[in-house]
């Protein structure tokens, strides 16, 4: 009973440590600028919205809830893309044998080895040959092609510890490739495309670098680019302002994740193992 006791007081602790700079975050939206500096705890001795009412408007011709509408506009297309992609793509390399495919497989796979960093110059000139440049379409189009190798083998994985008696039972019943991934495959698949559709959300919505290279005027700006504006207006930072509109900015990322946790976690720990 003791060591019991002890062990969570331990957990409690360590927990408590690892939440410590979220709660902080949250306590520091709703103090005053000066309180912020003051003193390190996370509850506010005068609570005020003052950060959040003129955070909320911005030093913009728009206010902050533009700006979330313009990562709603980024991230459900990219999300849908990756998860149709990434799944035709994984099936195809699990179920299926053509030629090259070991060749094209390790392709797919080498590019989770290739920094970010190396195809950023590359990916630029083509997206600006295209006339692309100030458009969300170089942010789309990668992930509706299935770009993120990391999706791709992730579901892979799944598939492979996914027995094939169903889908044969339904060849012999006289359904086509398309049918069987549709009404077989898919359902079985779910938790993967969920966890994998999370990824996407939450990388997204965290996204900073490729907005920032692709998209140059104000009014397309998403959250992350909206943040920095904030920092960018006056010498004097109002970072009760800053740190209110992290919070709602971190607000739907938390939120979809509590929401489909369970999915989430039967994802990845059924795509780690194979069958």
């Amino acid at each position: 009973m003791i060591s019991a006791v002890i062990r969570y007081a331990i957990l409690a602790a360590v927990g408590f440590i690892m939440l410590y700079p979220l709660l902080w975050l949250v306590g520091a939206s709703f103090k005053t600028n000066a309180e912020i500096f003051a003193s390190p705890s996370f509850i506010p001795q005068n609570p005020t919205f003052e950060g959040y009412q003129r955070g909320w408007e911005t030093s913009t011709n728009w206010n902050f809830g533009h700006f979330f509408l313009n990562t709603l506009w980024i991230i459900i297309p990219k999300t849908i893309g990756t998860a149709i992609s990434a799944t035709l793509v994984a099936y195809g390399f699990a179920r299926f044998e053509f030629p090259f495919k070991r060749i094209l497989f390790v392709t797919v796979i080498a590019t989770l080895l290739l920094p970010n960093v190396v195809t950023r110059i590359p990916q630029y000139l083509l997206f600006r040959d295209l006339g692309w440049l100030d458009t969300y379409l170089p942010l789309w189009v990668p992930s509706a092609l299935a770009g993120d190798a990391f999706f791709v083998f992730m579901l892979i994985q799944f598939l492979r510890a996914i027995p094939r008696d169903m889908e044969e039972a339904a060849r012999v019943d006289g359904a086509n490739t398309i049918q069987t991934l549709v009404f077989i495959v898919i359902p079985m698949l779910a938790p993967a495309i969920i966890s994998v559709c999370l990824f996407q959300f939450m990388w997204t919505m965290n996204d900073f670098l490729g907005p920032l290279i692709y998209i140059s005027s104000v009014e397309k700006y998403p959250v992350s680019l909206a943040l920095r504006l904030s920092l960018d207006v006056t010498e004097a930072f109002q970072w009760n302002q800053v740190l209110a509109m992290s919070v709602l900015t971190l607000a739907p990322s938390l939120l979809v994740f509590f929401v489909a946790q369970r999915y989430f976690i039967e994802g990845i720990s059924t795509g780690g193992v194979k069958g």
